[in-house]
């Protein structure tokens, strides 16, 4: 046997927000005998259930639960990061692996998803705040001129608040200064799958999905995580729907004000998806879209196909 079908084979399932990518995870996965690992910026966080989408009821089949890593690994609160991701993945992957399982990587967080399919080598920088009190008496124009001396600014998150941009360049200038400090992905082979629908399918069902969320309580999710102590500053940069929903509770900010401003960044943010994806493409990942108006099991089929085509190529 070649080194090559020695190497284990990482299929992700990629896509846009509410393009149904969890449930054709799940599906494949209980057809390969597979275990899930998410590529989710905000799904790592335990109590927040129903803003991150994480539909954890879809995990669970009659013909036996899927697996899933890296969902509700840190507390509401905390940081995360990139290269904690990474990490975090190649234990996951690591363990899967080991146990004859097949890996899956299923989300929709470009630069997560990236990182491994493009085996991003990044440094451990760890906080320093001499360095970041260095950066105190510049705007925050200054600062996004110095970090786009350093990096392409693809990543638009990196200069969303001060506190990112901040962390952006100490990373920055950590990689300058230790060449040698970087993760070190396992070998593996790749087959990246793209659920895609037309903008206007996307659209509705971005609606539909935001009604339903709400009606779930996602709002009183909201408030939970505020009463628990988390901090509103904090909350509202863990993503769209807790930006919005903390505003309507702590500010003079109407339910229909909330509604239409959310749906309104959401539709925006997965244009913003979709054009990190066709980057993603344009540097080198070939990604196989598909239909995502067909029948779950037609795409289940079809993804497996793939695979099974894949694994067994020279």
């Amino acid at each position: 046997m070649s080194a090559l079908h020695t190497t284990p084979l990482l299929l992700t399932i990629l896509g846009p927000t509410a393009c149904g990518k969890t449930s054709l995870a799940v599906a494949v996965a209980a057809r390969l005998g597979g275990e899930i690992i998410s590529a989710d910026s905000r799904q790592v966080f335990r109590g927040m259930d129903i803003g991150t989408g994480k539909d954890l009821s879809e995990y669970h089949r009659e013909d036996g639960d899927i697996p899933c890593h890296l969902v509700d690994i840190r507390d509401a609160g905390e940081e995360y990061n990139v290269y904690q991701f990474q990490n975090d993945f190649i234990r996951a992957f690591d363990d899967i692996v080991a146990r004859g399982r097949k890996p899956l990587l299923c989300g929709g967080t470009g630069m997560y998803v990236e990182s491994i399919v493009r085996a991003y080598r990044l440094p451990d920088a760890p906080v320093d705040n001499r360095y970041r009190q260095s950066l105190d008496s510049f705007t925050d124009e200054q600062l996004t001129d110095r970090l786009a001396s350093l990096i392409k600014l693809h990543n638009h998150t990196d200069t969303e608040t001060r506190d990112r941009l901040v962390r952006a360049l100490e990373i920055q200038e950590f990689r300058q200064q230790n060449p040698d400090a970087f993760t070190h992905l396992p070998p593996m082979r790749h087959l990246v799958v793209g659920v895609s629908f037309p903008r206007e399918v996307v659209v509705e069902r971005i609606g539909i999905r935001l009604k339903q969320r709400l009606e779930e309580g996602m709002i009183d999710e909201v408030q939970r995580l505020l009463d628990n102590g988390v901090p509103k500053e904090r909350l509202m940069r863990y993503g769209l729907e807790y930006r919005h929903i903390t505003r309507y509770l702590t500010e003079d900010y109407s339910y229909q004000q909330m509604f239409d401003n959310l749906y309104t960044d959401i539709r925006r943010f997965s244009k913003r998806q979709m054009t990190w994806f066709r980057r993603m493409e344009r540097n080198g990942v070939t990604i196989h879209w598909i239909d995502g108006q067909k029948e779950l099991n037609l795409k289940e089929k079809e993804v497996v196909n793939m695979y099974m085509a894949t694994e067994s190529a020279n």
